[in-house]
């Protein structure tokens, strides 16, 4: 429960400083790589953004929440399985994201077809990869815990059972 409030807590955080930009902006439809950009992935469900409504009663950041979010309903998004992922992230920020660094040291080996790499300056996320090794969808993790990297993997990264990597 107390795990459950923290995150939507830190959800909401990041929703807030992310819609801040995009409220200030001119009212405009934003351009995916835009919306990447400030941290959407368009992978939240809608119902993360009623859970945001919740926590605050601002009616207008709760509607650009929805702008970019994905109807519960349409269980497809929850179906999307990759071949692996690259765990992107500057070696110089780790020392900020303790969750992260606990995953890589701990947790990484349960995933062979997920690999680290470091680039200087990057914030951590994950590039999902499809059959060829293509980049597919870039998903944020600045504020994941390690469990739910753990969780996200389990259930999006195929089993290595023919990867060539």
């Amino acid at each position: 429960m107390l795990r459950n409030v923290s995150y939507h807590f830190s959800l909401i955080i990041v929703l807030i400083s992310s819609t801040a930009v995009i409220v200030s902006s001119s009212g405009e439809q934003l351009s995916s790589k835009q919306y990447e950009d400030l941290g959407f992935t368009g992978l939240a469900l809608c119902s993360d953004c009623n859970t945001l409504s919740e926590y605050v009663k601002d009616k207008e950041l709760v509607s650009d929440c929805l702008k970019c979010c994905t109807e519960d309903s349409d269980d497809s998004i929850s179906k999307i399985t990759y071949s692996g992922a690259i765990l992107e992230v500057c070696m110089r920020k780790l020392v900020f994201y303790p969750e992260i660094v606990g995953f890589i040291e701990e947790e990484k080996d349960k995933f062979p077809t997920v690999k680290v790499q470091y680039l200087f300056n990057s914030p951590p996320k994950l590039i999902m990869l499809d059959e060829e090794g293509q980049h597919k969808e870039t998903i944020r993790i600045d504020n994941w815990k390690r469990e739910h990297i753990l969780q996200f993997l389990g259930e999006r990264v195929k089993p290595n059972n023919s990867a060539s990597s």
